[in-house]
């Protein structure tokens, strides 16, 4: 933690407090050394706030409704939800647990450090954002799953760091499917060609288990729509072309089964084009 490194207890009620905002820790790092039995409280109160509880419950009864419309997901499976904690503060995410959500969002790696150090050891980590090769290291012990994988290079290190800790870190292909150059990602036409040379097999500590995809920010549903639908049709080619024969899981299942796409705006129509995870945060935290 950056700041009030003295006691445990002390330290989880300043990182609730801060939010992980850096402005924040310096503005508030004097109201750390106040009382502790004021400031832990305080943040009980906002603990046991049962908004966050509640948002995710009327979401996942909304995600059930798409999902038995839809039919199953690529997985065979129902889509799983993966609440978005990126800036939200420790106190918001101990409520959506509380309230049964184990499986968490976050864009940064050192946000995601802090959290993952201050929170219930049984949470599913997964990194979202974008992952800079030097940074692979630091969310390599414990991360259930990285999604932004946009490059070899990008799925060598994950492997390199996984395999140093004898470890696996399932990871998701992130594919360039926006009509927006500022995102990241395998370009789809480059993709299933260099899965085919096999390259992929050299990285067996960081095995694929999908594909992801960030749509165009716009109003255009159906341009979303087609980019989904796009995103869909590369993963079943993946799937039929690459993955046929495995590599399974311990119960025999394949391994590449997972389809990532859709978020708080857009996460009805990935749900219908298969969508096996949507990353949905504001529609359960509210605006960061």
């Amino acid at each position: 933690m950056p700041v009030c490194r003295k006691r445990r207890d002390t330290d989880f009620a300043c990182v609730l407090l801060a939010g992980w905002q850096p402005a924040a820790w310096r503005d508030k790092r004097h109201k750390c050394r106040r009382d502790l039995n004021v400031v832990l409280a305080f943040v009980n109160d906002m603990i046991h706030d049962p908004e966050v509880a509640r948002k995710i419950a009327e979401f996942k009864r909304k995600l059930e409704q798409v999902s038995a419309a839809a039919g199953p997901s690529v997985s065979g499976k129902g889509p799983a939800l993966v609440a978005v904690s990126k800036t939200h503060p420790a106190a918001a995410i101990q409520a959506a647990y509380d309230g049964g959500q184990r499986l968490f969002g976050e864009n940064r790696v050192q946000e995601l450090v802090d959290k993952q150090a201050a929170l219930p050891p049984d949470i599913a980590w997964h990194l979202i954002g974008h992952l800079q090769r030097n940074k692979v290291k630091y969310v390599a012990p414990f991360v259930s799953m990285i999604h932004a994988t946009d490059s070899e290079r990008l799925l060598a290190e994950v492997h390199r760091q996984a395999e140093k800790i004898g470890r696996q870190i399932p990871v998701l292909l992130q594919v360039h499917i926006a009509d927006e150059s500022n995102k990241f990602g395998w370009e789809p036409d480059a993709l299933l060609p260099w899965l085919q040379t096999g390259a992929w097999k050299a990285f067996s500590a960081a095995p694929i288990h999908g594909l992801m995809g960030m749509a165009t920010f716009t109003e255009d549903r159906s341009q979303v729509r087609r980019e989904f639908q796009g995103l869909r049709k590369l993963f079943d080619a993946c799937r039929e072309q690459v993955f046929a024969d495995g590599p399974l899981d311990a119960d025999g299942l394949p391994l590449f089964r997972e389809l990532s796409m859709g978020m708080s705006g857009d996460w009805d129509l990935a749900v219908e084009e298969g969508a096996s995870l949507i990353r949905v945060g504001s529609a359960l935290f509210g605006a960061r």
